[in-house]
Formats: structure tokens, sequence, C-alpha cells
């Protein structure tokens, strides 16, 4: 499967790294990325592994660290994960959008 990123996951994925990198470094925002990179392999080699959303049966939402944690979409047909959202743990969960 391919993976894709919307315009809304690049700006979030950005936003996540910019704030790392400003305010622990260029070590955690590296991590960081290494971090988005080792779940994208898994995600690859298996899309179900994580779980699904309340809200969208076929969003999941895999974590990255105790802070971060991406959403994704498996499109089957067109055999595509497609990245949708990186969110920040520590905001409020009532607003998350998946």
């Amino acid at each position: 499967m391919n993976i894709i990123w919307s315009l809304r996951a690049l700006k979030s994925y950005f936003i996540v790294s910019d704030y790392l990198q400003n305010e622990w470094g260029t070590t955690v925002a590296n991590k960081f990325s290494e971090d988005v990179e080792r779940l994208f392999l898994v995600i690859k080699k298996d899309p179900h592994i994580f779980e699904a959303s309340k809200k969208y049966k076929n969003v999941r939402k895999g974590f990255l660290t105790k802070h971060n944690m991406m959403f994704y979409r498996i499109k089957p047909r067109k055999k595509e994960i497609e990245i949708l959202l990186f969110w920040d743990n520590r905001k409020d969960p009532k607003k998350r959008p998946y």
C-alpha cells in the first residue's frame, strides 16, 4: 500500500516538528521524524494494527509518543493509506476530529 498525505496532515506534522525543534532542539525533532517513519513501516505491513476511531470505522489512530498520535484512513480499493492528522494528546480530546 502507498502512503499519501492530506494537506491537514502535512500542516499538523510541521507544526509538531517546528515546535519540537524550537523548544527541544534538533535531536528531539529528528527523533519525532524517525518515529513517524517507523510508524509508516508498521502500518504498511499491517494497516489494521492500530485501534479504529470511535467516530469513523475506516480511520485508525497510531501512537507515536505519549504526547502525539497520528490518524490515518485505509483506502483498500485504491491500495492507499492516507495520513490525516498528527494530534497532540495534551489537547482536549472532545475537540479531536476522529
